[in-house]
């Protein structure tokens, strides 16, 4: 009997499972996104369509895998199966940077919506990175408790987000059945760099669609409800990001989106009035709250599995008496308050933008070397190689268009995770030894 059959009470179904991918792709980018995004014109649409079948191609892939090894780690343990633990090392040190690092942009986004609720937050200095800092240490405390307890938190926080999206496609359909005019947006040349930075930048959307992955040994089915979880979460929220932007453009001037500390709740503020907008700022934070439980959850699974399999200190694979990777869960958010504070001075939409792309461009490493492991861990699958193929040249793309300054801090951060490995193939080596 294994471990995971006699503690079942810790296992994730699959309707918290789809709440852990649908809470960690739908948070702070489709609430904040949009006031990025809307200088870009209408290359933010084609730069969203362009993201959607590149991550539906992503998710592909992970379903794949994740019904074939449903191990822990996700995106590490694919690369340590293909191409060995130097491979498996630098996939999962990107993933995990991606993921504590961009954790600052998405508390960044529960205080940003709160700020519209209670302005002193944004004209405060220092409050937002503070406040955002405050959000990350208790849901680290909630996932020290219990996967299960994360698992409870986001069912509840990703049924509660999509109310207001749902509010918002469902008016724009109004708008667009009773003849309401369209928005003169001012004209924005299409080009294939604006596209690409779109890309770029409505990738932070899709990031999260591998998540089932990582917790995959405390998954109950894993092999069945992984796969299923990823993609029905990936498509779900393809179609609601399509719809929201879609309102966006034809409905709210860029200028007045562009903005805005809480786009989406304004956008309904200005045909239900400010009571409302108030009331949809509430949601947007709890469900960017939602969102950070989700990848708060993730940024303790990688650092334990990479310690599980030998190429993190091993300090890291202590568990705390619920079974959960305490000590990780700390370290990270450790690193995550020192970013938040470092860049307290910048402006929240400027704070998360930041956040944002870094990380981001950290991670890409990971995402690509899974679309490199699916070619040799899936043989014989001719339609997977080629949608793994797409996939890592969409990889590529999204990261040019992140820019050189986000890529160079991002190698940065990849680079920085080089004497973490020897030292601790070193210490192996010579204990071995001894």
């Amino acid at each position: 009997m294994s471990e995971t059959d006699i503690r079942p009470a810790r296992g994730l179904g699959f309707w918290m499972t789809l709440a852990l991918v649908v809470g960690n792709l739908i948070g702070s980018g489709i609430y904040l996104l949009p006031a990025t995004l809307a200088p870009l014109g209408a290359n933010q649409l084609i730069g969203w369509l362009v993201t959607i079948g590149g991550a539906l191609c992503l998710a592909v892939v992970f379903a794949r895998l994740g019904a074939k090894l449903p191990l822990a780690g996700g995106p590490y343990a694919y690369a340590n199966a293909a191409f060995g633990p130097l491979a498996g090392f630098a996939t999962a040190w990107s993933y995990w940077t991606m993921i504590w690092a961009g954790n600052g942009a998405i508390a960044v986004a529960v205080v940003s919506n709160l700020s519209l609720i209670m302005p002193r937050i944004g004209s405060t200095a220092g409050a937002p990175a503070l406040l955002a800092v405050a959000c990350v240490w208790l849901l680290t405390a909630v996932n020290i408790r219990g996967v299960r307890t994360a698992g409870e938190v986001s069912l509840v926080t990703s049924a509660l987000k999509l109310m207001p999206l749902v509010l918002l496609i469902g008016l724009a359909i109004w708008l667009l059945l009773s003849g309401a005019p369209h928005v003169a947006q001012p004209p924005v040349p299409i080009a294939a760099g604006a596209i690409a930075s779109a890309a770029g930048l409505t990738f932070w959307g899709f990031l999260g669609l591998e998540s089932a992955t990582v917790p995959a040994d405390k998954v109950e089915n894993a092999r069945a409800v992984v796969p299923r979880a990823t993609l029905i979460g990936t498509v779900l929220t393809g179609v609601i990001y399509v719809g929201i932007s879609l309102a966006f453009f034809a409905y709210m001037p860029t200028g007045r989106a562009a903005a805005s500390p809480a786009p989406v709740a304004d956008f309904l503020g200005q045909h239900f009035g400010a009571g409302v907008a108030s009331v949809v700022a509430v949601f947007a934070a709890i469900s960017a709250f939602g969102t950070l439980n989700g990848f708060i959850l993730l940024q303790g699974e990688v650092p334990w599995a990479m310690a599980k399999g030998g190429v993190f200190p091993a300090w890291f694979a202590k568990e705390t008496t619920r079974g959960t990777p305490g000590r990780a869960h700390v370290v990270s958010s450790i690193l995550l308050t020192c970013v938040a504070v470092m860049n307290y001075s910048r402006g929240m939409g400027d704070l998360f933008q930041f956040i944002a792309s870094v990380s981001l461009a950290a991670g890409m490493l990971s995402y690509l070397m899974v679309m490199l492991a699916a070619l040799k861990l899936l043989p014989g699958e001719r339609i997977g190689a080629a949608v793994a193929l797409v996939g890592a040249a969409f990889i590529v793309w999204a990261a040019w268009g992140l820019g050189a300054k986000a890529l160079g801090y991002g190698a940065l951060f990849v680079v920085a995770g080089v004497p973490v490995y020897w030292a601790v193939r070193r210490g192996k080596n010579g204990g071995e030894k001894a």
